[in-house]
């Protein structure tokens, strides 16, 4: 039959996926695993009634369990809380590495059960510190390498190509860029590689370009506006996790910034971080490298320094 969803978490985030997904009409089931059966009941009938209009496809959307897993080709774990203030600094900006100890049991948990039945769905990682936890979930319950990976800097990039095209007055959609390193404080604007539909920032011509360290910062700081205001982010990582589900899907081959394991590239090893990967039937295909200047992979190593503390925190 095929095209079988399991989201496991039904707060902020995990709703939210379960909506985009079911919006999407790519999938013929949609599971969704709480540790509060009544939440997940609730999440998965609400959703279910709107299958009943006309904008939408005749998904079955239910309350599921682990065993729900097994016949999924596609598991996205929101699970746990997403983000919180640093008790250190409550007006600055939120550092997820903070949940680290208590995520790490919650995603220990949460892939023991799913590998107690199957090692064969693709899993997608949402619960930050998603470095460390995709880390954890990649490396520890037996799955092939790419299957198990995190959305990563998918979000992060997406803030950083609609304040590009903010500032240069044009559709975001045309700016081509990512993001690399943690999903957090520590991600690297790859500005090298940026460009507006082949045109370099510095030849539009459109408004001043940024420089690197503004960028980062205003990346950083567009994530910290959404949690300030409203107390959580929800709609941007959810739609990253439920675009990355498509891409398995449909076999797409497309490249997005993802965090997984690294196997040499610059150099770094026994880490999960995001660069962009060709993505399609069966998880990540392969890891690319792009050429970047020596400040921005000095910053890189960097941010894996910091993913490498929380991964410590966590027992990796």
């Amino acid at each position: 039959m095929g095209n079988s969803l399991v989201v496991i978490g039904a707060g902020h985030v995990g709703s939210y996926v379960v909506a985009d997904a079911a919006a999407s009409g790519l999938f013929r089931d949609i599971a969704v695993i709480d540790l509060d059966e009544g939440v997940a009941h609730g999440e998965a009938l609400d959703q279910h009634h709107a299958t009943a209009l006309p904008s939408r496809t005749n998904t079955h959307i239910h309350a599921g369990s682990y065993a729900d897993c097994a016949g999924a080709d596609v598991i996205i774990i929101a699970a746990g809380p997403s983000i919180i203030p640093d008790p250190d600094s409550p007006d600055g900006p939120p550092d997820r590495t903070l949940l680290t100890e208590h995520n790490s049991q919650v995603i220990r948990q949460v892939m023991g059960d799913i590998a107690a039945v199957t090692t064969e769905p693709v899993v997608i990682i949402i619960t930050n510190p998603v470095d460390t936890l995709a880390y954890i979930a990649a490396t520890e319950f037996g799955f092939p390498d790419g299957r198990v990976f995190g959305t990563g800097t998918m979000l992060d990039s997406a803030r950083m190509r609609r304040l590009i095209g903010d500032r240069h007055g044009i559709d975001p959609s045309s700016v081509t860029g990512v993001m690399l390193g943690e999903h957090g404080l520590s991600a690297v604007p790859a500005l090298s590689q940026i460009n507006v539909s082949g045109m370099p920032l510095e030849e539009l011509g459109l408004g001043e370009p940024y420089e690197l360290e503004e960028l980062a910062s205003a990346v950083v700081s567009a994530a910290y506006e959404v949690f300030n205001a409203k107390g959580w982010t929800n709609a941007g990582v959810a739609q990253s996790a439920v675009l990355l589900a498509r891409t398995v899907l449909l076999d797409e081959r497309s490249v997005y910034p993802v965090s997984l394991p690294l196997t040499g590239q610059y150099g770094l090893t026994d880490v999960a971080l995001s660069l962009p990967c060709v993505i399609g039937a069966g998880g990540v295909h392969t890891r690319l490298a792009p050429r970047i200047t020596a400040e921005e992979q000095t910053r890189l190593a960097a941010s894996a320094s910091v993913i490498r503390e929380a991964m410590a925190r966590a027992g990796c």
